[in-house]
């Protein structure tokens, strides 16, 4: 549904680190499946670890982070801008159930849980091959700076 050019367009965010490479599908306010390619090229894996690389979990938090605000800017009809940041607020529940390698697929699967006084939620997963590799609740928050 959107491909890299897209996802640039809809995330502040700028190498090396953006973390969603294509949208997969997206129902607008209510879900986004996302993809992000893992390779071996990444920056971190050079200290993490050197001689046997996994991502790490709060890049697998924030790949999902990333998903969300696609799916936030894409539901306020809003591009982000040098004026509006989108926030993490809190992070609930985070469980990390299988390591992620390079070669991987890392499939971002997000829902809206709602909206309530301008703060986000969310509940996200992400998968390799249909196995759940983290999950966590996410809060966040879109704000409009000077």
């Amino acid at each position: 549904m959107m491909d890299i050019h897209q996802v640039l367009k809809h995330l502040p965010h700028r190498y090396p680190f953006v973390l969603v490479d294509r949208v997969l599908e997206l129902e607008k306010g209510k879900r986004i499946k996302a993809l992000k390619n893992v390779t071996i090229n990444e920056p971190f894996f050079v200290g993490h670890f050197p001689y046997r690389p996994v991502m790490p979990g709060v890049l697998m938090i924030e790949s999902m982070a990333q998903a969300a605000a696609i799916m936030a800017f894409d539901m306020t009809d809003a591009l982000p801008d040098e004026k509006t940041v989108f926030y993490f607020a809190g992070v609930d529940g985070a469980r990390f159930k299988r390591p992620v390698e390079p070669g991987d697929q890392l499939i971002l699967d997000v829902e809206m849980d709602r909206v309530r006084g301008g703060i986000y939620k969310f509940n996200a997963r992400a998968l390799v091959a249909d196995e759940l590799a983290a999950e966590a609740v996410l809060m966040c928050t879109m704000r409009t700076i000077a």
